[in-house]
């Protein structure tokens, strides 16, 4: 029988749907349970995702204390480390809550001694996003004063943005990044090696980060677009990602967001001034 993070995948199978959510258990299972193995995996459950959620809380909280109450000559004069710590945060405090159902998935591998600690996991998550700060940065720094002053090129490169990433939305690479965000499963089935070791687990959370990006890069553009400390739009989009990835209703949402996007960005390109009114 195939084996994902050295465990059976039909037991999994049988206690865990597509957003990694506890169904019934299994006889085997149970037996765990009674002899002792299962009650560290059904812990899981319960520290793990609190754990996810008080990390990205103190990201928002660090970004609203923080960033959030800069004004904007401090901000323009925010250096490149400072800029990388606030965008780690704003990730942190975005991202995490929507790949709560991979880890949790993970974390049975590390109960069972199979796979490296889930802290090397969600690292490796985290470099992939931190790189993504670096061009950021240099967006930021670009776009950061013509936004202060309403500037109308700055206004219809946001909007050009914003019909970019709604185009992106309908895209075959979106949909199929947003498949494997939304199946831990078949993830882990397709890159499940190697997790006993810190560097392969680093890797996993890395390859996981990857397509997380591919779900969620032009949205991310638009946050710069837009101002990216503006917390009125992180808590948008952040709302937009882990529902796309989570609900049932997802691919109908996303389709959606790519309506709106695509109002959002003509109305920027014909009418600039409105920037002053939404960042």
């Amino acid at each position: 029988m195939q084996r994902v993070c050295g465990f059976r995948i039909a037991p999994i199978l049988a206690s865990h749907d597509q957003s990694g959510h506890t169904e019934a258990m299994s006889q085997r299972q149970m037996s765990e349970l009674r002899a002792g193995k299962g009650v560290a995996r059904w812990s899981v459950g319960l520290w793990l995702p609190h754990s996810l959620l008080f990390v990205a809380a103190l990201g928002w909280w660090w970004t609203v204390a923080g960033v959030g109450h800069m004004g904007s000559s401090a901000m323009a004069t925010m250096s490149f480390a400072a800029f990388l710590l606030a965008w780690v945060a704003m990730m942190a405090a975005m991202m995490l809550p929507a790949i709560l159902p991979v880890v949790r998935l993970y974390a049975l591998a590390v109960v069972r001694g199979a796979a490296a600690p889930v802290g090397v996991f969600v690292g490796g998550y985290l470099v992939v996003w931190s790189a993504v700060g670096i061009p950021a940065y240099f967006l930021w720094r670009r776009l950061n004063g013509p936004l202060a002053e309403a500037s109308p090129w700055a206004a219809r490169f946001a909007g050009a943005v914003a019909i970019g990433a709604s185009v992106y939305q309908l895209t075959p690479l979106k949909s199929l990044c947003l498949r494997h965000c939304r199946s831990p499963l078949a993830f882990f089935l397709h890159h499940g090696r190697n997790l006993d070791r810190p560097v392969g687990a680093a890797l996993a959370g890395g390859r996981h980060g990857v397509y997380c990006l591919g779900c969620c890069w032009m949205l991310m553009a638009l946050l710069v677009a837009l101002g990216t400390m503006s917390l009125g739009w992180m808590i948008a989009l952040a709302v937009l990602i882990l529902l796309e990835k989570a609900a049932p209703f997802g691919d109908v949402l996303a389709r959606v967001a790519a309506a709106g996007l695509l109002v959002l960005g003509a109305a920027l390109v014909l009418y600039p001034a409105l920037i002053g009114n939404i960042v």
